[in-house]
């Protein structure tokens, strides 16, 4: 007998419904998944493409499990959602990925570093911090970066701290404090597995960051990295999910230090940033690979079809209001480039408003190119 398609009369849930849930949709449409979306914004950029939304905070038991009742598979776009709630409808019988305890972990960066730890994962130095004054002792410790362990998203809750001066600026919640890491690149995998532990991972990226923002800014694929560390970094990333065993997609970012080797910073259980160039660059964009790996599907193939860099269309510091993008009709005459408009309707300061993905035959044009996107296309008001 042929086997069920799994997604045939699948009642799919997405937990949040940004825009790494719209980028899930479009892609669950090739498969005619019908996707079920709850966030707490009506305009959320999930609203008026999914099969239906429902308006309700994903960080409230009541609206989360109510949600879920009548889905027969649940997934996430954002981690810092009511993990109780997931417990609750796992209980039931509910297949949800990643699954409620991978998602405690990994939703608590103290929880998250000492999981490392625990299973011999390199990464770096750290220490917990109740409350600011807890920093007075640490001086020997300088210069190092204090993280928020929950609530802290996009560049938010994170912060450097390299002399004593900085503290006044310190977060008054339970936080880490991760020693500074003397790295050459970092670089991110994502890397994917199902229920049938059929595991597969896309090549690595090279990332740079807005300092100021504390985001990736721009990234591009391949990474300019030796074979020796790429093959590394692919079996580095396997290892996290493995020792996870987590169902589902998963961006392991990575620094690459001085002396070669190779330590976690941080993970994110779901589409990421660092592979929004797959929709045009790689055979499986990360989201297609997402929708595979939560429904038990055969998993797609992640090798590269071309060149692509991606750049973040943030929002202009100074503007805030209903969103303007400008020159957006000079770089669509560009050859390669591949704008994606995330629907949100107003800007802010550094807020995510859609990606912009170059691609190309050769690496070097590829970049230049982005970096000429990156200072003609601005987002304002």
């Amino acid at each position: 007998m042929q086997q069920k398609f799994y997604g045939e009369n699948i009642r799919l849930g997405m937990i949040g419904g940004g825009q790494l849930g719209r980028m899930f949709i479009q892609e669950a449409i090739n498969f005619d998944v019908q996707v079920h979306v709850l966030d707490g914004d009506a305009q959320a950029p999930c609203a008026l493409i999914a099969h239906s939304f429902t308006q309700g905070d994903i960080n409230n038991f009541e609206a989360l499990y109510q949600f879920g009742l009548d889905k027969d598979v649940l997934t996430v776009e954002i981690e810092n959602v009511n993990i109780e709630a997931l417990e609750a409808l796992e209980k039931l019988g509910k297949k949800i990925f990643p699954q409620p305890r991978v998602l405690k972990i990994i939703k608590d960066k103290g929880v998250q570093k000492q999981f490392y730890v625990d299973h011999q994962l390199p990464t770096s130095a750290f220490k917990f911090i109740n409350q600011p004054s807890d920093l007075e002792s640490e001086t020997s410790f300088l210069p190092f970066v204090q993280k928020l362990r929950t609530g802290g998203y996009d560049g938010k809750g994170v912060q450097a701290m390299k002399q004593e001066s900085d503290f006044a600026k310190a977060f008054d919640a339970p936080s880490i404090i991760e020693a500074f890491v003397p790295f050459e690149k970092e670089i991110s995998v994502i890397v994917a597995r199902n229920e049938n532990g059929e595991m597969i991972s896309y090549p690595s990226v090279e990332c740079e960051f807005n300092e100021e923002a504390n985001l990736v800014e721009l990234l591009f694929a391949p990474a300019n990295i030796d074979p020796s560390t790429e093959q590394d970094a692919q079996l580095l990333a396997k290892k996290v999910i493995e020792a996870l065993d987590m169902v589902g997609i998963l961006a392991v970012e990575m620094f690459l230090t001085k002396d070669g080797s190779l330590l976690i910073n941080e993970i994110a259980p779901r589409p990421h940033n660092s592979g929004h160039h797959t929709i045009e660059c790689n055979v499986t964009s990360q989201f297609e690979q997402h929708l595979r790996s939560v429904l038990n599907l055969p998993l797609g193939s992640t090798k590269i079809i071309q060149a692509g860099a991606m750049i973040n269309l943030l929002g202009e510091k100074g503007y805030q209001g209903a969103v303007v993008y400008e020159k957006l009709n000079e770089i669509l005459s560009w050859e390669g480039v591949h704008p994606h408009l995330y629907g949100k309707k107003s800007t802010k300061d550094f807020r995510k408003m859609g990606h912009v993905t170059i691609a190309g035959n050769e690496m070097e044009q590829v970049i230049q190119k982005a970096k000429l996107v990156l200072s003609t296309l601005k987002v304002k008001a």
